[in-house]
């Protein structure tokens, strides 16, 4: 696994339509895309140009300003050429005859994460307002250049100039909110698995990774004020494994790790259902003073905090506080979905005093979409999950976030022979991850409510990283481009296209990919 992970530290980043039930309606048969280049998500404008390309060779130079986040993002670069040629490209902060300058332009009108990329040779641009759009055409670039170039071993051979073919790319996101959720509860993964995620998250120009860090069935992040949720309620998982924990230092790991990313890690630990873990190491959390056993099982809804005592409280903000000082970002998700054992009243009542907690320790806090019930604050943020929701509720949520189970949850089957997954929310082929549009779901919700797309991965059925990626890989990237690219470029004709022609690079990475059957996967010896 570090063989991937090691290449992108320096900041470049990893590498049928259906109707209820999932199931597939048939739609016109359309003529194959043609598309100039392969990219996903799609940029928003693609030209090709007049010239020859930028040809990296000998000669070649990458000059950035010092910014530090600029001077990493472009030593990433660097080390993509080198990937693809065997030739060490030097950066450099003055321009040279032969180089692709990085720059920062304030006044730029594509956006905080928006870049403008010029390829046409001798010398080339990227532009952008912010590091993170540098960081962002970064990634276009290195889809641009050959699948080949990302197996480390080029780089033992003789030194092989290629060239970027001449294009001008002007890009922004359509949402803020480009993200994905990796379930570490039900089954544990370890920190390099979870930086390995990020690589993906990171190719596709994703901007959030939302841990869900405790459920019933282990609880995953040290609490130094609260040892024993680690002693106990981390030791073991789904079907009894040993489970396992981040220390405070390994999250802090994950959390910079991701920084250099841009990507923002978003903690929610479930409350107050999904609590047997916290529940069997603290006896006081339980309204009849005893701890349950621990629990092993996928069930739901049977599990909730005592919310009429105190201690219970006091339990919620030492977490609160602890987990927020660790996390930069601006939110703390507290679940609050799948309670069964609160009248509605109590529930409401309950997520109206976290709120504040949460709010008192400096972030937004975000819920399933459940919590729309309740009184929430401005900065409050819902997480739409079921698409059977009350959209009365929906539609007076303060912000969204789009995640219906029944074409995002990345858990959910491809199909009635998948081996991994779970479908009581649908069989999800990749056409209907793709297929819908984020705009329209809500009719009832103004347009302003809606952040973006988080596709989530519950991990009740992968107990390792390659069955994640089985499970991710093709629809994260139906759902990055969703979040990323404008509604006139949604085409499922292209996208399809687009995302078979990902299939080399995807190998040469290690990706254990789904080769979904309704997609024309390139092979390695017809890639370019």
């Amino acid at each position: 696994m570090r063989r991937v992970r090691d290449v992108l530290v320096l900041g470049v980043g990893l590498a049928a339509a259906c109707g209820p039930h999932g199931k597939p309606v048939s739609t016109p048969a359309r003529p194959e895309a043609t598309v100039p280049f392969a990219l996903v998500p799609v940029p928003a404008g693609v030209q090709t140009v007049a010239g020859t390309g930028l040809e990296i060779g000998p000669n070649t130079v990458v000059t950035a300003p010092s910014d530090p986040a600029v001077q990493r993002i472009a030593a990433g670069l660097a080390l993509l050429f080198k990937q693809g040629t065997g030739i060490a490209v030097p950066v450099r902060s003055g321009p040279t005859a032969v180089s692709i300058a990085l720059s920062l332009d304030p006044g730029a009108t594509y956006g905080e994460e928006g870049y403008e990329l010029a390829t046409a040779g001798p010398n080339a641009t990227l532009k952008a307002r912010t590091p993170a759009g540098l960081f962002y055409g970064v990634q276009t670039i290195r889809q641009l250049l050959p699948y080949w170039s990302e197996y480390r071993a080029v780089v033992f051979l003789q030194p092989k100039p290629l060239t970027l073919r001449a294009v001008h790319i002007t890009d922004s996101p359509r949402y803020p909110w480009r993200g994905a959720m990796l379930d570490v509860a039900r089954h544990f993964f370890g920190v390099e698995d979870v930086k390995r995620f990020i690589d993906l998250l990171a190719l596709h120009k994703m901007n959030r990774l939302h841990l869900h860090l405790a459920d019933d069935q282990g609880w995953r992040i040290e609490i130094k004020k609260r040892p024993d949720l680690t002693l106990k309620g981390g030791s073991t998982q789904v079907g009894g494994g040993p489970g396992g924990f981040y220390t405070q230092a390994q999250f802090a790991d994950i959390v910079s790790y991701a920084g250099e990313h841009f990507i923002t890690i978003v903690p929610e630990v479930d409350m107050p259902g999904h609590t047997n873990a916290a529940l069997a190491s603290y006896p006081e959390l339980n309204c009849s003073g005893q701890s349950p056993q621990l629990f092993t099982g996928i069930d739901v809804g049977f599990s909730a905090l005592c919310i009429d005592k105190d201690a219970t409280y006091r339990f919620i903000d030492d977490i609160v506080g602890e987990i927020a000082a660790m996390t930069p970002g601006d939110y703390f998700h507290m679940g609050g979905d799948e309670v069964k054992t609160l009248t509605p009243a109590q529930y409401t009542a309950f997520v109206e005093r976290v709120q504040t907690i949460v709010q008192a320790h400096g972030k937004r806090m975000i819920g399933w979409d459940e919590i729309a019930a309740a009184n929430l604050l401005p900065s409050s943020i819902v997480q739409h999950w079921r698409p059977d929701a009350a959209r009365a509720e929906l539609a007076r949520a303060p912000h969204l976030i789009l995640s219906p189970a029944n074409r995002v949850y990345l858990d959910m089957k491809y199909d009635a022979q998948t081996m991994l997954g779970l479908n009581w929310a649908a069989l999800i082929p990749v056409q209907a991850a793709y297929d819908w549009n984020p705009a329209t779901l809500l009719p009832e919700a103004p347009a302003s409510a809606i952040l973006g797309v988080e596709a989530p991965l519950w991990s009740e059925t992968t107990a390792t990283i390659r069955d994640v990626e089985f499970l991710a890989m093709p629809r994260l990237a139906a759902a990055a481009e969703l979040a990323w690219s404008p509604s006139a470029q949604h085409d499922w004709a292209s996208f399809r296209s687009r995302l078979g022609a990902q299939a080399p690079r995807w190998t040469a990475l290690g990706v254990n990919f789904y080769r979904a059957p309704e997609i024309p996967w390139r092979a390695v010896g017809n890639a370019e």
